[in-house]
């Protein structure tokens, strides 16, 4: 059987619920209730599997803050004998219009501290990884509060759409491969 695992980066605590950093954490959330399942505190973060078509998916949310997720990544790898590239990291992208998808194999980390943690510990830039697009709408110096800021109404309207959207590309990235989501996913927005 081929396993997966689908790794949301976000914050723990309550404080950050509803932020743009936490929309990996929103995405997972939203394949656990579109599969029904339940997600269990285990080592590293909360974790809930789901068969898809002969296919194991392990849903991860780490619980060591986005800064250092490469700890619970390479945990959850090596737990579920995954390899790298089966894994598919959903995370917040600054460059991209809101609510636009992105797929890639490989790549930088962009500036974003989470795939940088994934990246020194695994030693590896060649793990697929989805970008959900937060915009950049804020004045100079204030990226850190619009990151960690919540949603506008406006958005909030639009999310559930676009996080539909996500939860199918990670359906189609199983099923699929990356190669051909990449095609399908990653069209202008």
């Amino acid at each position: 059987m081929n396993s997966f695992l689908i790794t949301g980066l976000g914050n723990i605590g309550d404080e950050y619920n509803g932020t743009r950093h936490n929309i990996g954490f929103d995405i997972v959330d939203a394949c656990a209730s579109r599969w029904s399942v339940k997600f269990d505190n285990s080592r590293y973060g909360a974790v809930a599997e789901h068969s898809l078509k002969g296919r194991k998916i392990t849903l991860l949310k780490p619980s060591t803050y986005v800064n250092l997720s490469g700890k619970a990544v390479r945990y959850w790898l090596q737990e579920a004998n995954i390899p790298i590239f089966h894994l598919l990291v959903a995370l917040d992208d600054l460059a991209l219009p809101f609510g636009a998808l992105r797929m890639k194999t490989f790549g930088s980390d962009g500036g974003h501290n989470g795939l940088k943690s994934i990246q020194e510990i695994m030693q590896s830039t060649n793990y697929p990884r989805l970008r959900f697009g937060i915009e950049n709408n804020f004045p100079k110096g204030g990226q850190v509060n619009y990151v960690l800021g919540k949603w506008t109404e406006e958005e909030q309207k639009k999310l559930p759409e676009y996080i539909a959207k996500a939860v199918e590309a990670i359906e189609s990235f199983c099923l699929i491969g990356a190669e051909r989501t990449m095609n399908i996913c990653n069209t202008k927005k």
